[in-house]
């Protein structure tokens, strides 16, 4: 029997839930089992996404229920009305403890992996986000992130290109015993397309 997806918030347009870490945001080739496959046999309705998260990642996603909801929230992506939060725990401590960064971003297509680069080609994209550092032991720290573009392992990418892997990312340099990647969609805030009431989702970090 499935275990069912915690449903944080549901109306007639729009539903938000907690992602299990591990599962895949939206179908892939090779039929694996998907959050959106998940939820339309749980609520018995359509399911819209409108973005995703990396496998490896849970925490708050946000889906529509219709086309016109969709519609109106990619609008708010298009537009960065629609905030993403994210909380990581990284190797060693960020200097400044809060800040912003910002790269260049080529994702090769073979291998799955982004990587950090000088300057502007085809494929390149810009990337920035906002961090500040919560809580520290001198090893690692708790960072939140505020994504400012999304693109694919962006946080990921960004703090390991500094030196500060996210723990349990073995993908990108990580080394150490951590049976997952410590990186969690801690809350989306949005306009409902139906009234324009502001709302924001969240969901506690396991880590």
């Amino acid at each position: 029997m499935e275990q069912p997806i915690e449903i944080l918030y549901e109306d007639d347009s729009v539903l938000c839930c907690v992602k299990p870490a591990g599962l895949l945001s939206q179908s892939a080739p090779g039929g694996a089992p998907d959050l959106v496959q998940l939820l339309q046999r749980q609520t018995g309705g359509e399911i819209y996404p409108v973005h995703r998260l990396d496998r490896a990642v849970g925490g708050v996603m946000l889906f529509a229920k219709t086309d016109a909801a969709a519609a109106a929230l990619n609008r708010q992506i298009a537009e960065r009305t629609l905030e993403k939060r994210y909380v990581a725990r990284i190797h060693g401590v960020m200097e400044p403890p809060q800040g912003v960064l910002e790269d260049l971003l080529f994702k090769d297509a073979r291998t799955n992996k982004v990587f950090v680069v000088n300057r502007p080609r085809k494929g390149v994209r810009a990337a920035r986000l906002f961090y500040e550092t919560e809580q520290s032991d001198g090893e690692t720290s708790r960072v939140a992130v505020l994504l400012d573009t999304g693109r694919t392992h962006q946080i990921r990418v960004q703090f390991a290109s500094r030196k500060h892997p996210l723990l349990g990312d073995r993908r990108y340099g990580a080394r150490d015993g951590e049976a997952g990647l410590c990186l969690w969609s801690r809350s989306v805030t949005f306009r409902r397309p139906d009234t324009g009431e502001k709302m924001t989702v969240s969901a506690k970090e396991p880590f």
